[in-house]
């Protein structure tokens, strides 16, 4: 009986041990699968100065503000533009006025007003060639002298002239307006309302306004000072779009995909897990960045990723060091996209 004990015992203890491993392998708490980068906040950033040369007149926003797509940042003084402005205004309203004319034609008023003068001026050629006839027949029988007969002759020639030119008029009156002279006025008016429209972009130039909402970083110029457009007014940063600029090593760049979700802690909210995801990784491999000041990782390849950040309250700030932990395959999103 103790042979036989002997020889079973070491068996149960093997079988006991075999259990014991093959529950603990089942019940063991999964490995984490999640890859942990580590970056620093960005946004996207804009300086924008005015797109005109001309002293600045109000500045008002300061820096730090949040300001919306489209707001009023500064204005530039116009006392000289608005004057130019109406100047140009004035002369392509009138030179529009020519062009209506032209294409009205001659109105009924003028064409009877030429019928008139050429009644009028054939009612005169015929009495001044009824009068040179008279003095003609007098200047025979010697009635007259011939200088009175010259006279009537020239009286009753510039009478027929004056109907020649009243013909013309009344001809010309009909006709109405060449068309030349309309194509030509016509352009003189395109010329007028571009000058125009110039000015107005001009006048409208002298507002900076926001191109994005965004948060104001600096304010580089102030009231009094001269614009142009190589000089920026303000350096603002988009409050939108946000993202974690980190650095992967190779070894883990196959365990990294876009669109993989992601969570982004920073040191002032340890707690809070902002959510994020994958956006961009670079194809290229580089050194990693000099900011990294361990030995080991300094003279690594590594894989720039970009993480974007959903932020919704804006408690991001710009240069921010942030923990990024790149969640595994199953648990990711594919497909999002950066907005």
């Amino acid at each position: 009986m103790r042979t036989q004990l002997r020889f079973l015992l070491p068996g149960l203890l093997i079988l006991v041990a075999g259990g014991f491993g093959a529950w603990w392998y089942l019940q063991r708490p999964a490995a984490d699968a999640s890859i942990t980068l580590y970056g620093n906040i960005e946004f996207r950033q804009a300086s924008i100065p005015f797109n005109g040369n001309d002293r600045i007149a109000e500045v008002l926003v300061e820096e730090g503000a949040v300001v919306k797509h489209g707001q009023l940042l500064a204005r530039l003084d116009t006392g000289r533009l608005l004057p130019q402005l109406a100047q140009a205004k004035a002369a392509a309203e009138a030179q529009k006025a020519v062009v209506d004319r032209l294409r009205n034609g001659t109105r009924k008023e003028e064409i009877a007003q030429a019928r008139a003068t050429l009644d009028s001026a054939r009612a005169e050629a015929l009495n001044a060639t009824v009068q040179f006839e008279r003095r003609k027949a007098l200047g025979d029988a010697k009635a007259v002298s011939q200088q009175e007969v010259d006279q009537a002759r020239a009286a009753a020639e510039m009478a027929a002239a004056k109907v020649d030119v009243a013909q013309n008029a009344l001809k010309l009156a009909l006709i109405g307006p060449r068309v030349e002279d309309i194509a030509q006025a016509q352009a003189q008016l395109q010329s007028y309302e571009a000058q125009l429209e110039l000015l107005r972009r001009q006048v409208a130039d002298a507002e900076l306004r926001a191109p994005f909402d965004a948060l104001v970083q600096s304010r580089l110029m102030e009231p009094g000072e001269m614009a142009a457009p190589n000089k920026p007014v303000f350096s603002l940063a988009t409050t939108g779009t946000k993202w974690v600029r980190a650095y992967v090593a190779e070894t883990n760049l196959g365990h990294v995909r876009n669109g993989s979700r992601a969570q982004v802690r920073v040191d002032s909210m340890p707690e809070r897990a902002l959510d994020g995801w994958v956006g961009f990784i670079s194809s290229v491999a580089e050194f990693t960045p000099k900011t990294v000041q361990t030995e080991e990782l300094r003279t690594n390849l590594v894989y720039e990723v970009r993480v974007f950040v959903q932020d919704a309250d804006n408690v991001l700030r710009l240069g921010m060091p942030a923990s990024v932990k790149i969640l595994p395959d199953k648990e990711g999103v594919a497909g999002v996209q950066a907005k």
